[in-house]
């Protein structure tokens, strides 16, 4: 009996420290801070994880999304920093760009980008540059000679649309004049559905991920005139890469390394996941695995095929890393980059 006893009682305490090691969310509900407005594609997709990511994780709790546009999303960035509890409750969707601005100093960044807990990416994509197809800049040529730069429209410091027309203007010498401070997407859409502006750099996956722009690319309303990637994506193989435009114009070595500096955001992807600084391995643990089982779904990937989204899953840890990597460079590649952002 004795020995019984003694069986039980290991039995229990181990029991007891499993359910400590094993953090469970039942009952409790599961935010995912959107920086951009709904029906934005990062809003997008954030609804699409909420319909499944709940019940992969212990208790199966509500997963919600909270929309907190503003900055380029820094509003949402510096909410799940430094106001978000480091409980496990919280996510947030941000621009994969905003460490450009951390790195230059700006005064509106109230956090580290390293220490954010890194939860994944559905993708990696480079991003491309379209302008209206009536603007008279047809090529970039027709840019680089222009009286009057074209106007591009950008939500911010650190989102593609402030970011690419600048890295342009640095290694390939063309001239644009950004507009900013647009509160998402939708109002850079009637902007230049309106005529305020000409031109916008956006991710190549948002592009092809919702409307409007599946329909101009097919009716022809824009062009794209450049993509940021390595290698010409497959659903634009005519149209020419950074780095192809570099080689070519013998652009050198030091504007190179900024350009592989500026745009190592495309190593995030379009919308990567992240939770707040000091969140336990445990709840890491449960995030990470959580977001990888959504994206395996056959109900979540069957909707991606019909949004046209591309998966091409990041893990967690190399987000991390890559992190670290982006944050530390050497003071000469910061200077060059406060040129670039203008500061």
């Amino acid at each position: 009996m004795r020995k019984l006893f003694l069986t039980l009682a290991i039995f229990l305490a181990s029991f007891l420290e499993a359910q400590g090691q094993t953090p469970s969310y039942q009952g409790k509900t599961v935010r995912i801070i959107v920086g951009y407005l709904s029906g934005d594609t990062h809003d997008l997709w954030a609804r699409a994880y909420a319909r499944s990511m709940g019940k992969h994780l212990p208790g199966k709790p509500d997963v919600l999304v909270q929309n907190m546009p503003g900055a380029g999303s820094m509003i949402a960035a510096n909410y799940v920093y430094n106001v978000a509890k480091p409980d496990g409750l919280t996510l947030g969707s941000i621009a994969p760009g905003l460490y450009l601005a951390q790195m230059i100093g700006n005064k509106e960044v109230k956090f580290d980008w390293a220490k954010f807990t890194w939860i994944g990416s559905p993708e990696q994509n480079g991003s491309l540059l379209f302008m209206r197809s009536d603007a008279p800049y047809k090529s970039l040529e027709d840019i680089r000679k222009a009286a009057e730069p074209p106007k591009c429209s950008a939500t911010g410091v650190g989102t593609s649309g402030h970011l690419i027309p600048t890295l342009l203007e640095e290694t390939l010498g063309l001239k644009f004049q950004l507009v900013t401070g647009y509160p998402g997407g939708a109002e850079q859409d009637l902007a230049l559905e309106r005529g305020e502006v000409h031109c916008r750099a956006i991710t190549i996956a948002a592009f092809f991920a919702r409307q409007p722009f599946i329909n101009w690319h097919k009716s022809g309303f824009v062009r794209i005139l450049i993509q940021t990637s390595r290698k010409r994506n497959p659903k634009i193989p005519d149209v020419a890469t950074l780095f192809e435009l570099m080689e070519k114009q013998k652009i050198p070595d030091s504007n190179r390394r900024l350009a592989n500096v500026a745009l190592g955001s495309g190593g995030f992807g379009a919308w990567p996941i992240v939770s707040t600084p000091g969140l336990s391995p445990e709840h890491t643990k449960l995030l990470r695995e959580a977001y990888a089982k959504t994206l395996e779904e056959p109900e979540f990937r069957e909707e991606a095929k019909k949004r046209g989204w591309e998966l091409k899953p990041t893990r967690g840890e190399e987000l991390e890393t890559l992190a670290q990597e982006v944050t530390e460079q050497p003071p000469e590649v910061i200077a060059r980059l406060k040129k670039l952002l203008g500061k």
